[in-house]
């Protein structure tokens, strides 16, 4: 079995590979497999296609901004935490993993975003203007 790092998880992948099959055999299969990974392409691409349309600039822009929103107020909650001096009490430690979590969600959906971009599954406009300040995609 093996397992495939990405960016804050593992994937075990537990495909049966045969060892002792003829070369006309291996290349049936090899296709059989493309096939199989065509279908989850198509897929991914038509579903995500209707539920999110075309991804551009701003979008990415504005995920970004949220999770940078979060973090901040994620650290400087425990920095005010912190400036007593005291020990920080379980409610407080709930409310930092509460702005940490949100904070990480945002996270992932950018780098998952981003991955589907890189996958092919969602296409990307990169023509943007700004227009008093908004992001207008041409």
């Amino acid at each position: 079995m093996s397992s495939t790092v990405t960016s804050s998880f593992r994937r075990s992948h537990d495909h049966f590979e045969p060892q002792d099959t003829d070369p006309q055999t291996q290349r049936r299969l090899r296709g059989q497999l493309e096939q199989i990974d065509y279908t989850a392409f198509a897929s991914n691409t038509a579903v995500i296609a209707q539920v999110l349309g075309k991804s551009d600039g701003g979008k990415f822009q504005r995920l970004a901004v949220a999770a940078a929103l979060a973090r901040s107020r994620w650290v400087a909650e425990a920095v005010a935490m912190t400036e007593s001096g005291s020990a920080i009490t379980p409610e407080q430690t709930t409310r930092l993993a509460t702005l940490r979590a949100a904070y990480e969600e945002l996270a992932e959906v950018y780098e998952a975003m981003r991955r589907m971009v890189e996958r092919g599954y969602l296409t990307y406009s990169s023509s943007m203007v700004t227009e008093g300040g908004n992001v207008v995609t041409r």
